[in-house]
């Protein structure tokens, strides 16, 4: 079992920036690849990003590519969501899990944290 802990979120204005982690302890962070996840009140969990095991390959949702980044140091098991140019529709909890593959389906991935808020004003 792998525990995982977000932090990074806040309020922030539209076109702003923030940079999530994601801390794992627990069994060996760097056998998994990392996804983000994130969901708005009254809608489903949707894919963001996820990144290799090895950190070598990546895929992003649309809504995000070129302004969001993911990436991670297996040394420090943190996984990192860097997201600039943020829009109101980013706004959301922002989940980390961890899963086998570069899936995109919330129900490939196993271990979650618990999230963090992530709110951006226009």
């Amino acid at each position: 079992q792998v525990h995982l802990a977000e932090s990074g979120g806040g309020l922030v204005q539209a076109g702003g920036s923030l940079r999530l982690s994601c801390a794992a302890t627990g069994r060996t962070f760097s056998n998994y690849a990392m996804g983000w996840f994130r969901q708005a009140p009254g809608k489903e969990r949707d894919f963001v990003s996820v990144i290799s095991a090895t950190g070598l390959s990546t895929r992003y949702a649309d809504s995000v590519k070129g302004r969001f980044t993911i990436s991670r140091d297996n040394a420090k098991n943190t996984v990192y969501l860097q997201m600039n140019n943020l829009k109101p529709e980013d706004t959301a909890v922002y989940y980390c899990a961890t899963g086998p593959i570069l899936a995109v389906l919330p129900a490939t991935y196993s271990s979650w944290g618990q999230g963090t808020q992530v709110t951006v004003s226009s």
